[in-house]
């Protein structure tokens, strides 16, 4: 039984769960429906026992039996059989609808989460300065039409050959990509991180260990026939990577940074950004992954964060960060911080990157646990629930969209950031392929 939320917690503390509902927004319903489970899944449970004792006392009974007795005791018994039979069903079915129950309740929020839905983010702080384009003397333009200019990203035929939210990265586009995704590893390696190119492609128990099946399932591409799923980040591989295994504390924290495409649907999202490759089906993504213990987990989200505004900072972007709302959260997250980039053209904030603490959430589902030593003096070890956190370095389209839009120049040019040069053939500047139209 993979548990999800600690059973304890919502056997002994129903209304801490029921609050931790409310403060995400969601029904208290599912409590009650995880307790009801629970009550008759232990009911099932002693039904299927007693029937089973009785079983074994009627076959101790039978060999000493003679006659009419004994046929009696043999027509009891085949109706016991059945019994048995219809009360191990029930237990089965009681073990699955606690089991649904249990997989339906997100991760309570942690306490310094703000409570509400999208728009109750609370404003950590701003970094960098936006540009003042009117200052300046001319208007920016968006990614779109730079990346026209530029020869860098052909959505037309990104269009014509897989569809809307689909696009090519092309020349100067392809290099940046690389240029990127290089980097990022880089900064990540000299962090610790073990780089990674995990599978793409995961079966269901590493998607539902995740919690990507919950509330979430709307926007995961499901392969037909194979019962497998393309994953909308790595954090699902990189995650799964241990399942069923006990890591040694002493190997802990583990860090793994990994490339990998993502496949998303965007199902809730229809009219929403259609322009370019702010919101798209499929991206390349740099994401970092720690396994540590409980008692690290809030540092080491500290850390992820502070790395991604190490990487947004030597990319010269404005940016600020914000602490999401509990309604706001996904399942597996107990908090997250989300960086987001100043866009020129939309003269807002949007989303670059975010990292979560999941805390026990998705190593519970995915039975993963550490060895601690037991604290007994006699050098003995115990087993006990550890901690997952992930954060994006870098989702490629959207970075391009920021790195272009921020750092254009008149004439149709992109300034290069020093960070980025060396990974860029030592390009300082982008230039022009084809004409601008003034």
């Amino acid at each position: 039984m993979h548990h999800v939320i600690d059973p304890r917690l919502l056997r002994d503390h129903p209304d801490r769960i029921r609050a931790a509902q409310d403060k995400r927004g969601l029904s208290g319903d599912v409590v009650d429906r995880a307790l009801a489970a629970d009550a008759a899944r232990r009911a099932a449970i002693a039904d299927y026992e007693q029937l089973r004792a009785e079983q074994k006392q009627l076959g101790k009974l039978i060999p000493k039996a003679q006659g009419e007795e004994k046929a009696d005791l043999l027509a009891r018994t085949k109706r016991l059989a059945v019994d048995v039979k219809s009360a191990e069903a029930d237990q089965a079915s009681a073990e699955e609808e606690w089991r649904e129950s249990l997989l339906a309740i997100p991760n309570p929020a942690a306490d310094a989460s703000p409570a509400g839905g999208e728009d109750d983010f609370v404003l950590l702080s701003e970094h960098g300065t936006k540009r003042d384009f009117e200052a300046e003397g001319f208007a920016p333009r968006d990614h779109v039409e730079l990346g026209k200019i530029l020869g860098a990203i052909d959505i037309e035929r990104g269009a014509k050959v897989s569809g809307s939210r689909f696009y090519y990265l092309t020349g100067v586009g392809a290099d940046l990509e690389f240029a990127l995704v290089n980097m990022a590893m880089d900064q990540a390696r000299a962090a610790g991180f073990t780089p990674m190119i995990p599978p793409a492609l995961v079966r269901p128990r590493a998607m539902e260990g995740t919690g990507f099946l919950g509330q979430a399932a709307d926007d995961v591409y499901r392969i037909e026939g194979q019962d497998t799923y393309l994953v909308g980040t790595s954090e699902v591989p990189l995650a799964a990577y241990h399942s069923d295994e006990i890591l040694d504390a002493e190997t802990l924290p583990r860090r793994y940074v990994a490339f990998s495409p993502c496949f998303r649907k965007e199902a809730g999202s229809h009219g929403k950004d259609t322009r370019g490759i702010f919101r798209v089906h499929w991206f390349d993504k740099v994401e970092m992954f720690t396994y540590t213990t409980l008692e690290e987990s809030e540092a080491e989200h500290e850390r992820l964060l502070g790395w991604e505004k190490e990487w947004l900072d030597k990319l010269e972007l404005a940016y600020r960060v914000i602490d999401v709302a509990a309604g706001d959260l996904g399942l597996s997250a107990q908090r997250k911080f989300d960086c987001e980039a100043w866009i020129p053209t939309q003269g807002r904030y949007r989303e670059l990157t975010s990292t979560s603490n999941c805390t026990d959430f998705q190593t519970r589902r995915l039975d993963i646990r550490g060895r601690f030593p037991a604290g007994d003096g006699e050098g003995g070890t115990q087993v006990a629930p550890i901690a997952t956190l992930n954060g994006t370095l870098t989702a490629i389209p959207r970075t391009i969209v920021a790195l272009l839009e921020t750092h254009q120049q008149a004439d149709g040019s992109v300034r290069v950031p020093a960070a980025l040069q060396p990974y860029l053939q030592g390009r300082e500047v982008l230039t022009p392929v084809h004409p601008v139209d003034a």
